[in-house]
Formats: C-alpha cells, sequence, structure tokens
C-alpha cells in the first residue's frame, strides 16, 4: 500500500463493487487526469488488514494519497479533488458551497439507496430493514429529480461535484430495485452524466487489480 515515487501523482485506493469508489474514479476519469489505483479487495477483507488500516484507519474505501497527504470518505475526496485540480468546481462561489451541501445531503439521505442494493445483493436482512429503508430511498430519488425540474445539472451551468457524488451513490440503484424510469427528470440527468467523454458505468470503469492510469493529458 505504497504510494507510487512521484508525490504530485494521485494514488486512488478502491473497490470495483463499491459505490463510494466510483465516485472519485468518475472525477479522476471524466477530469482525464492521470493517477494510480490499488485495488482492495473487500470479499477477502483487505479493508481491514494492517497494510490499509495504515492507510484509512476505518477499513473502509476509498482512500486518496496526494502530495504527501491522505484523504478518506468519497465526498471529502471529491472536495478535495476540486479543490485541487479546478475541475467539476462550479463557477460562482455560492455554487460551489451548495454544491458541497449536496455532497453532505447525499452522505446522509442517498447512502440509503446504497444500503438497500447492499442488503438485496451482498447481505440478507429482516425484512422489516428493507421496509425501513426502501422509503428513505425512495425519498432520496424523489428529492434529486424535483430539484432537477428546468435544470440540466443540480448546480450551476455544468457538472459539479454534486452531480458527482449524487449518480455516483445511485449508479447502482438497480441493483436495489429502484427503476430509474420512475424519477424522469432523474433519467434524463444520468443519462447527460453517462454522455459525457469517458464516462463508463463501474463494473467496467473501477479496475480489479492495481493500475496506472495514463489521463488525457
Amino acid at each position: 500500500m505504497q504510494d507510487p515515487p512521484d508525490r504530485e501523482r494521485l494514488t486512488l485506493f478502491g473497490s470495483f463493487t463499491s459505490s463510494s469508489s466510483f465516485k472519485p474514479m468518475l472525477f479522476l476519469t471524466l477530469a482525464g487526469l492521470p493517477f494510480s489505483f490499488r485495488t482492495v479487495n473487500l470479499k477477502t477483507g483487505a479493508q481491514k488488514l494492517p497494510d490499509y488500516l495504515a492507510v484509512n484507519r476505518y477499513g473502509q474505501v476509498p482512500a486518496l494519497r496526494h502530495r504527501g497527504l491522505t484523504i478518506v470518505q468519497s465526498n471529502v475526496i471529491l472536495d478535495y479533488l476540486a479543490r485541487t485540480t479546478g475541475h467539476f468546481e462550479p463557477a460562482r462561489e455560492q455554487d460551489r458551497w451548495q454544491a458541497r451541501e449536496w455532497l453532505s445531503w447525499e452522505s446522509d439521505a442517498i447512502t440509503n439507496v446504497a444500503k438497500v442494493r447492499h442488503y438485496s445483493r451482498f447481505r440478507a436482512v429482516d425484512p422489516a430493514v428493507m421496509a425501513y429503508f426502501r422509503p428513505l430511498a425512495e425519498a432520496a430519488l424523489t428529492t434529486v429529480d424535483q430539484a432537477l425540474e428546468g435544470r440540466d445539472w443540480l448546480m450551476g451551468e455544468a457538472p459539479s461535484i454534486a452531480d458527482l457524488g449524487c449518480w455516483g451513490r445511485m449508479v447502482f440503484m438497480a441493483e436495489g430495485g429502484f427503476e430509474i424510469a420512475r424519477w424522469p427528470r432523474l433519467a434524463a440527468w444520468a443519462g447527460r452524466i453517462q454522455a459525457l467523454p469517458g464516462y463508463a458505468p463501474p463494473y467496467e470503469l473501477i479496475p480489479k487489480k492495481d493500475t496506472e492510469v495514463a489521463g488525457r493529458g
């Protein structure tokens, strides 16, 4: 779990099954930035091994290393990347703060979509648990759908970290049994994100082994 020799090179630790990993991976790919990817196999418990705990004390993915810094939590990583690279940062100061409001809200609300997906695919739970989380997830999706009325992006005139953070968590919604067509504005917005140059879905975008990504220069 070592950084590459170049301190300026971004190094992302993550897993191809993780929506949290997809968010910064999507940012870096759409921005065309060079970076190193270090895979953390969640199925074998690699996230709890000492080498990785030295990177992320929470034993979670993702984590980012850059310029001697270690940054964890996917939305904090998006914030750092936007500030550091200038990509996906709204032009107006008010919009920049509101983009970060979306990230804070996402970590509380859209996380329920990820929970339903996790309980549907990876961990069986009592039906009462699903009955609790599914309405919360649907309410979060409805909030995004309503926010997109009359606009293409959540903040400003171009995609920002608000869009990448929210969609990056929703991306596996079908695995939780959510039909995106129920939310037409959200579906159209997702289509715009998916049309961005370099976009690919998580299982195609996130490598299953350590990889050096050249970027677009």
